[in-house]
């Protein structure tokens, strides 16, 4: 099987992100189902389940919309079959197909990646195309924020900084930037973070209660 540049480039991406590789074919209530490459998250991203459709090279059908849809509704319903949690986010990496994909979008989420610029090694040539690459799969990565903005700009400065003058003044801003900094790995992160700081919070409440 060929696998174009583009997808490579957007597997790695989302190995970077803490994606892993499932083998293919998929198999789900006993069938097979041939994809270009599958991949899965990990913690807080643990149920979304990648599919990638190279509509460049064509295999499996992948430059026909009415099969691809065919074959992702197929995996839908073996998946209810299962009682599985796992949502489904398909990758069309190429050419947009013609049509169908409207269809799909009731299926599952769809992102579609037409192209980027990659060097020699497969690597976006400049952080312009790697931006638009994250752009384009933005759904499925980390939160992040610009280490930092022109102090030209209004109101400028690191991005943390921005965001603390923007929020209003009673607020914990001890939980803010803890959030936001556990956000970069997941929801559970996040979720654990909080659940830390308002423990001790009350905790240090309690005791000072007692004394």
């Amino acid at each position: 099987m060929n696998i174009s540049p583009l997808i490579v480039a957007i597997q790695d991406r989302l190995r970077e992100a803490h994606y892993f590789d499932l083998p293919t074919p998929l198999r789900a209530a006993g069938v097979d189902f041939y994809f270009t490459g599958a991949m899965l998250g990990r913690g807080g991203r643990a149920l979304d389940l990648v599919l990638l459709i190279d509509t460049t090279t064509g295999d499996f059908g992948d430059r026909d919309s009415a099969r691809v849809r065919q074959r992702i509704e197929a995996l839908s319903r073996a998946l209810d079959v299962t009682s599985s949690r796992l949502v489904v986010t398909a990758i069309l990496a190429g050419a947009a197909l013609a049509e169908g994909i409207g269809a799909l979008s009731e299926t599952c989420r769809v992102l579609q990646v037409e192209s980027a610029t990659l060097d020699s090694d497969g690597k976006p040539v400049s952080d312009a195309e790697q931006q638009h690459l994250d752009d384009s799969i933005r759904v499925l990565l980390p939160l992040t924020l610009p280490r930092f903005i022109s102090e030209d700009q209004d109101g400028g400065g690191p991005a943390m900084d921005q965001l603390t003058r923007a929020l209003p003044s009673g607020i914990n801003k001890t939980l803010v930037e803890a959030v936001i900094a556990a956000s970069s790995t997941g929801e559970q992160a996040v979720t654990e973070a909080a659940s830390q700081l308002i423990n001790n919070s009350l905790q240090a409440e309690h005791r000072e209660d007692r004394s």
